[in-house]
């Protein structure tokens, strides 16, 4: 991307620096007039100002294209559990979808706030991550869990909704056959 970035910046100079310095001089009026604050004209863009103003534009298209989800990464953002969910030792966590940003999520709790989005696991388990904070959200069908990759802890376990509660009885009740039992 940043490659992109600079080729596309490279090919603006080129138009920004003719038009920076060109000869011609702008034409002065024989008299002078005093014009109303209404009818004044805007200061025209200087080539550096036109080129800063071109890299931002630029740079705020590569923000979108790096913020937008793919389809697969939709369909996992529509299975995760939102509202407050309380988790052990008292804390809790809410996750709330982000209505500006479709797919993306907003996960608080008590001294955290992360915008996360989701992305594909190949366990099959929901995976929100917010890459800059290095906080990664895991919502498995009875739990889910905070952890922060940064500084290395789990900051919520056990965290469980609705849903994840029922699931959690239902597999107390009828708990799956273990791995080393199913030998013949």
């Amino acid at each position: 991307m940043k490659s992109l970035f600079a080729s596309v910046l490279v090919a603006m100079v080129p138009a920004f620096a003719v038009a920076a310095n060109s000869d011609a001089a702008p034409a002065k009026p024989a008299h002078k007039t005093v014009a109303k604050a209404s009818t004044a004209k805007a200061k025209p863009m200087t080539s550096r100002e036109q080129l800063h103003s071109a890299a931002k534009q630029v740079a705020s298209g590569f923000d979108a294209a790096e913020k937008a989800l793919t389809p697969e990464e939709l369909a996992i953002a529509d299975k995760v559990y939102v509202g407050r969910m309380p988790c052990e030792l008292g804390a809790y966590v809410t996750v709330s979808a982000d209505g500006a940003a479709p797919g993306y999520f907003h996960v608080e709790g008590r001294g955290f706030k992360y915008h996360m989005a989701p992305v594909v696991s190949a366990t099959g388990a929901i995976r929100l991550e917010d890459h800059k904070a290095g906080a990664v959200w895991l919502q498995i069908p009875n739990k889910s869990m905070l952890m922060n990759q940064k500084i290395g802890q789990r900051m919520a376990d056990e965290c469980m909704s609705s849903q994840q509660v029922a699931v959690a009885e239902a597999l107390k009740k009828n708990p799956p056959p273990s791995l080393l039992d199913s030998r013949n």
